[in-house]
């Protein structure tokens, strides 16, 4: 059975602090409108303030759902779920608030040292009621590792003073997919992005090499037994004298 809180309890925001992945959503107030869902996973980008207020790191997309919804509305519901471990889900339901780049609350909150390649507004949620239940639907699933993809483009985007990463946010991050305003500030903003990481990130990591190499082992062992079977099996076959007389048969 699910239980709710008016807060969330600490033992739940530990928990969640740990978690690879959230889902985030939001919807506009039309009821013709996108209903929206993001999958958020770069580390150390989700923050638990207190026991009703959160915060994350909202990094460049191909679009801007959040945050025109949260202009219209406010309304967002975070959702953590286990992999791994104990079955639980966690959603943390509340009105969030968008701070974007180049503003003086997103320079509180991520300073250039802090600041992630491709960070476009810090969304801050009060929270006003928490829902754990728990999750036995889910799944097990092993955390491999990070995807570069996200941070490498961002990288790029982010050279020549950030006028390419400018140059995206203007032309795709403006509007939602109902024509609601996204970033209005960002894209035109005087300050030039600069994140924390300023190096393409190459290679697998070691949690994927390691995987690949424990693939190939498991696939090659059935092979030793089938094997192992078969000469056992010959070895049988001539000392019984089965296979002479197979053969005489088949010369008869």
């Amino acid at each position: 059975m699910g239980v709710f809180y008016d807060y969330v309890p600490e033992r739940l925001s530990e928990w969640g602090a740990n978690q690879k992945l959230f889902w985030v959503a939001t919807a506009p107030l039309d009821g013709d409108g996108h209903v929206n869902v993001s999958p958020k996973g770069v580390e150390g980008t989700f923050h638990f303030v207190d026991k009703n207020k959160v915060w994350y790191e909202d990094l460049t997309g191909s679009g801007a759902e959040t945050i025109s919804h949260l202009r219209e509305n406010g309304r967002i519901t975070i959702l953590f779920q286990a992999f791994d471990g104990g079955p639980r889900i966690l959603r943390l339901f509340g009105r969030g608030t968008v701070h974007e780049f180049g503003t003086p609350e997103y320079e509180t909150l991520l300073p250039s040292g802090k600041r992630q390649p491709g960070s476009r507004s810090a969304i801050v949620i009060d929270v006003h009621k928490v829902g754990a239940s728990c999750g036995f639907g889910v799944p097990f699933y092993q955390y491999i590792g990070p995807r570069h993809a996200l941070t490498n483009m961002a990288v790029k985007f982010e050279k020549h003073d950030g006028v390419p990463l400018k140059e995206f946010w203007k032309e795709h991050n403006e509007h939602s997919l109902d024509g609601l305003p996204a970033l209005q500030n960002a894209p035109s903003t005087e300050t030039v992005p600069k994140g924390c990481i300023s190096e393409v990130q190459t290679g697998l990591p070691t949690h994927m090499t390691k995987m690949k190499t424990v693939k190939v082992q498991k696939a090659a062992l059935p092979i030793v037994p089938v094997l192992l079977a078969f000469v056992a099996g010959l070895l049988v076959a001539v000392c019984s004298g089965r296979l002479s007389a197979v053969a005489r048969e088949m010369l008869a």
